[in-house]
């Protein structure tokens, strides 16, 4: 009987393209072949109808081989004898085998460990290469994408049945890898160290692992028995062994990192490392283990190649595209998502369910984008830079376009979609770009008091009128860009809504007053000429507009938006007080010459001042509300109370009976005047009788019917005082006499019963302060009974 009867564990197989025989049980040929063929073989022998646990039969005594089912007789394997080695050939084509149940069938998907028999070498070509066809299209290391790698040695072989191609079919299905191994016995003949590192090199991992695993073995062997080797051989080992440990784990990193790349072309080797990686993590305590995890530095490893892939993505300069950061984004998503994918796909069923391969590179994404953002956040330093990093990382990277993808469904379910970033990076961005929206805002503002410099005041230009209102650009070009940096933040959070709002806002509140310094400062010298006049009104109008369009912002922002009303509105009343003073100073001198000989016998005064009147009140008609009552009111209240302000200045006093003629020219310019504050639409209704009750007074043909004419003018202007009434009969020309004396008594009684509170609105003051310089005639302040003596004066 051969070696190979008397010992069935040792290899049978010899090595025919060279015509030798491996010696020592290391052969010539490369060793990761033979355990791929050795693997194949498995693979083949459990799919094989004819073996036992394969499709269609039943399980059979380990005897009953295939070659009874060809006709071929094959001895009787015997038991193999205790404490018989195996050859490294076993030992090596059976790297990371895969546990073999005990009982029952084994699924198709899974991996069989067998024991290998005796082959009888008359075995005919024809099956030989049937087997060795079959062997080797159905290569595969624990159960990945099953591929046809020998299509031609099969088209030669004439038994291939529709069976076969369907079972061709089926090996295309893909399997997850089995979590557990069953290691190989270690070699008995070790490698140098040159020649393990060689196999590092040649990325032979499971043979340089095997190897490194027994020279480890040796190692803790002398280390135990150290007494009888020499301390220095021994950490000379030690150091060599942690050289070739510290090789195969950078082999195995630049595997692993490359291992996503289309061209890595190492897909068959990431089973073989995975299974390292779980042994060293197994013998982790044992001396002459490396420092750090195996499992870690894989991590490591996966976001290494994940960094190179991010870096790889095209990335234009801003001097060649305007919009590089949003190509770039767009690409780094796409890259993203199609790595993962491929990961999904086809990476994971290269590892063992323990690795979580997708998690992990998942997680790896989410640091390494992270990383990559910060690099990209130093560069981008316009607004709409700023704007589209944030939406990429607030709402792109988690939406269906990158970790919401419909295609890595449903692995992400299990796995967050939330980037990695560093504490505070989201606040520092969202603050730069706050910062570059006030300084965007502020550009923009500038460049709209250099448009109307440019366009409006150096050229004088009349204000447009739209909807019968003087209009400007200003509050549409403000709120439009306002409006657009409000619009794009809300569309990221609201939070970030919030911050921009408050620095355009914020930017906005000192605009006023730089409008107003610029505009008095081209405009001033148009005083006091109509075109000054429009102007003001237009920035009246401009203002209020602006101040409303802010208002829309006051639920987000209520201090900000109160504080540029403060501002507004000042800037507002300031254009109002102006042009309510230029009023008053053009209409003061005709106001003077009122209640005067002049004045009764001439019309040019009054005509001058309804002239100005009425040409203001044309301006203010394009004015917006609520100002333009404001403003009319004020104007009606000044020019009613300085017209009949003259009455009491005692210019002139009627006689005979010119009283009448003065009565009925004051009710007619009073109507007049009141007319054009009504078409003003001035709230001060209040101003339109007391022309009319003063006219009574003054018109009437008799003095005794004049005490019976006073109670509505009291009952209305509580503030109508005993002295005013003395300068309107002083006008009318009534100074003393009986009749003078019983009208103010009249008034006397009236002003005491009405101060009970019943009379006119106190809050009105008309008379109260208006001035009265007539000298009141001595018998004014007797007592009535002397005015019935003769000569008592």
């Amino acid at each position: 009987m051969d070696k190979s009867t008397e010992n069935p564990e040792e290899d049978t197989v010899s090595l025919r393209s060279n015509g030798k025989t491996p010696a020592c049980g290391v052969t010539k040929e490369k060793q990761g072949f033979i355990r791929t063929f050795r693997e194949s073989a498995r693979r083949v022998a459990a799919k094989n109808p004819l073996s036992p646990g394969g499709k269609g039969s039943k399980v059979k005594p380990e005897a009953d081989t295939a070659g009874k089912e060809l006709g071929i007789q094959t001895p009787p394997s015997p038991s193999p004898s205790t404490g018989s080695v195996k050859s490294p050939l076993k030992m090596i084509g059976s790297i990371f085998q895969s546990k073999q149940e005990n009982n029952g069938d084994v699924p198709q998907q899974k991996s069989i460990s067998i024991k290998r028999t005796k082959t009888d070498p008359n075995m005919s070509a024809t099956h030989e290469n049937f087997m060795r066809g079959r062997l080797t299209q159905s290569m595969n290391f624990g159960g990945r994408r099953l591929k046809n790698k020998n299509a031609k040695e099969n088209k030669a072989v004439p038994e291939g049945t529709l069976e076969e191609k369907e079972e061709e079919k089926e090996e295309e299905v893909l399997t997850e890898v089995e979590e557990t191994y069953t290691l190989p016995e270690l070699p008995h003949t070790l490698l140098s160290v040159m020649e393990i590192s060689k196999l590092i090199e040649m990325k032979e991992l499971e043979d340089s692992h095997l190897h490194l695993l027994a020279l480890r073995q040796e190692f803790q062997q002398e280390k135990e028995r150290c007494g009888e080797v020499s301390p220095v051989e021994l950490m000379k080992k030690e150091k060599d062994l942690s050289l070739l440990y510290g090789n195969l784990r950078n082999k195995i990193t630049a595997i692993v990192r490359d291992s996503n790349s289309p061209s890595s072309g190492n897909e068959e080797l990431l089973l073989p490392l995975a299974r390292i990686i779980q042994e060293e993590e197994k013998r982790a305590e044992e001396p002459g283990s490396l420092q750090g995890s195996w499992m870690e530095a894989w991590r490591e490893a996966v976001g290494e190649g994940v960094k190179v892939k991010l870096e790889s993505v095209g990335l234009e300069q801003r001097e060649q595209k305007a919009s590089w950061l949003a190509d770039h984004l767009g690409l780094l998503g796409k890259t993203i998502v199609e790595d993962l994918e491929n990961v999904k796909r086809k990476l994971r069923w290269s590892y063992p369910p323990s690795f979580k391969v997708f998690g992990t590179y998942v997680k790896s994404y989410h640091r390494g984008v992270a990383q990559h953002l910060k690099k990209l956040e130093q560069q981008a330093t316009e607004l709409r830079e700023l704007y589209s990093l944030l939406d990429w990382i607030i709402n792109t990277y988690k939406s269906e376009c990158i970790m919401g993808s419909q295609s890595l469904q449903p692995e992400m379910n299990d796995e967050s979609t939330e980037l990695q970033l560093e504490e505070n990076f989201l606040k520092q961005l969202k603050d730069k770009y706050c910062s570059k929206v006030k300084g965007d805002i502020r550009d923009s503002l500038n460049r709209v008091i250099e448009i109307e410099i440019e366009e409006v005041w150096k050229v004088k230009k009349d204000p447009e009128e739209d909807e019968n209102y003087f209009v400007s650009h200003i509050p549409m070009d403000i709120w439009t860009k306002m409006e657009g940096v409000v619009k794009n933040s809300r569309r990221i959070d609201a939070e970030l809504e919030q911050k921009a709002t408050s620095s355009c806002l914020e930017e906005l509140k000192p605009f006023p007053n730089r409008f107003e310094e610029k505009f008095n400062c081209h405009c001033s010298t148009l005083k006091p000429q109509p075109l000054w006049t429009n102007y003001q009104i237009t920035y009246i109008n401009t203002f209020t507009v602006l101040q409303q369009h802010m208002e829309g912002y006051l639920a987000t922002c209520p201090g900000e938006v109160e504080g540029f009303r403060r501002e507004a509105k000042c800037l507002i009343v300031r254009l109002l007080q102006g042009l309510e003073d230029q009023f008053k100073e053009e209409v003061k001198p005709f106001l003077r010459r009122m209640m005067t000989r002049k004045w009764l016998n001439d019309d040019s005064d009054f005509t001058q001042l309804y002239k100005r009147t009425e040409t203001l009140s044309q301006h203010c008609a394009l004015m917006r509300p609520p100002h333009l009552q404001e403003f009319a009111s004020r104007l009606h209240y000044h020019v009613a109370r300085e017209y009949i302000g003259q009455l009491m200045k005692n210019y002139y006093s009627c006689k005979n009976r010119k009283h009448e003629n003065a009565a009925s020219k004051i009710r007619h310019q009073w109507d007049k005047l009141r007319f054009v504050f009504v078409d003003m639409e001035s709230t001060h209704e209040w101003l339109h009788s007391v022309g009319d009750e003063l006219c009574d007074i003054i018109g009437q043909k008799k003095n005794t019917e004049i005490k019976n004419n006073i109670e509505p003018l009291v009952k209305q202007y509580p503030d109508f005082s005993k002295s005013h009434l003395v300068a309107v009969l002083n006008f009318r020309g009534l100074v003393r006499g009986r009749e003078y004396q019983l009208i103010l008594q009249r008034f006397t009684e009236l002003k005491k019963k009405l101060s009970g509170g019943s009379g006119g609105d106190r809050s009105r003051v008309f008379f109260g302060d208006m001035q009265v310089t007539i000298n009141t005639n001595c018998l004014s302040n007797l007592p009535f009974s002397c005015c019935l003596l003769p000569n008592n004066c």
